[in-house]
């Protein structure tokens, strides 16, 4: 990398660490106003040595040191050091598989989704820090394809599928994944003509709170946002300025920091193809989407609110990442590096993962 890169690349670490910072610093005294730290105690993206060529777009981060990420080829790693080493723990005999969601609860306890066709969609779990597994779920209705997977608590839990029989698929857990059942889609309203959800970052499904969950699609007439509050047994349709009319486009991914403030990203996942809004906020649960003044420039699949932050997240696509500081009204790219999904912890920790093996870690310094 030239000199010049170096400078920018030091310049949009900066640039993400200072927010990062700013939002973890200690509350100020009377009379004084938070300051984002120095340079020199922020910190950006730092890739991990994985030792894999996995694509990664699942991703759980519990804390600071603890981690998962789900992928291609059956791949599920762990670290408990921060990143500094990745710990295989792949189920036994899931190299055919494809890993697009995990859920983890501790070090020790993770749930997966396999996507696909048919009994290509499977659900497994782990207590033990990925040493055994359990399948607890296979799909066997040939016409579903489970697209993500959020949950509430410790014990309940929802995933989607795409439309069976002209409604989304709705399954949940009562016991922290140890079992499943397909909900009554009574309360679900139809789906459009070619509509679907996007497994491409695991958060096409979120939550916040003990029952709120809301689902994001594409690939209709329009791209819309579902949204339920009662754990997936009634929900309303909300349409959103996202580009839409075609099997690449749409709502990719959600954030909501509470059950009224959420951001959405998304576009055209398609190289050769502009995304020219890309970014959506809502202040009512999902109720009404405006689309962003200053949306990021291009697709992104992945977005998260910053800890203990009211107004700055991180939106993450293969071109870049982009950072707001403003609920998600504007957005500027400050990081070109490729990454598919992005999460953060409670304890100040973002992270970020991708395509060839890449999982890179956010953290001050």
């Amino acid at each position: 990398m030239t000199s010049m890169g170096n400078t920018r690349r030091m310049m949009s670490v900066g640039l993400i660490g200072a927010a990062l910072a700013l939002t973890l610093a200690a509350p100020a005294r009377a009379g004084e106003t938070p300051t984002a730290a120095t340079d020199r105690n922020a910190a950006g993206w730092e890739l991990t040595p994985t030792g894999t060529d996995a694509r990664f777009r699942g991703l759980a981060p519990v804390d600071r040191r603890t981690a998962w990420a789900a992928g291609s080829k059956g791949t599920v790693l762990r670290t408990t050091d921060g990143g500094r080493s990745w710990r295989n723990v792949s189920p036994p005999g899931a190299g055919e598989l494809e890993f697009r969601d995990v859920e983890a609860f501790d070090a020790r306890g993770a749930v997966v989704l396999a996507i696909g066709e048919g009994e290509a969609s499977r659900v497994l779990r782990t207590e033990d820090g990925g040493a055994t597994w359990t399948e607890s779920f296979r799909n066997t209705d040939p016409r579903a394809f489970y697209d993500c997977m959020t949950f509430f608590d410790r014990r309940h839990g929802l995933a989607m599928s795409d439309p069976v029989d002209g409604r989304y698929r709705i399954l949940a857990t009562r016991d922290g994944g140890r079992s499943w059942q397909v909900l009554p889609n009574a309360g679900m309203p139809d789906a459009l003509p070619g509509e679907a959800g996007f497994a491409a970052s695991g958060q096409c499904l979120v939550s916040a709170g003990p029952r709120d969950v809301w689902l994001a699609t594409g690939g209709g007439a329009t791209a819309r946002v579902l949204h339920s509050s009662d754990r997936g047994l009634t929900w309303t349709a909300t349409v959103t300025p996202f580009p839409a009319g075609d099997p690449a486009r749409g709502v990719f991914g959600l954030a909501f920091r509470d059950r009224a403030h959420g951001i959405a990203v998304g576009g055209d996942y398609r190289k050769d193809q502009p995304s020219p809004q890309a970014g959506a906020v809502t202040g009512n649960g999902g109720r009404t989407w405006r689309a962003s003044a200053t949306p990021p420039p291009a697709y992104r699949s992945g977005v998260a609110w910053l800890p203990h932050s009211r107004n700055a997240a991180l939106a993450v696509g293969p071109t870049g990442t982009d950072l707001t500081t403003d609920g998600g009204r504007t957005w500027r790219t400050v990081d070109t590096g490729s990454y598919d999904t992005v999460d953060c912890t409670p304890d100040g920790s973002c992270w970020a993962a991708g395509e060839k093996g890449r999982i890179a870690r956010l953290d001050r310094h």
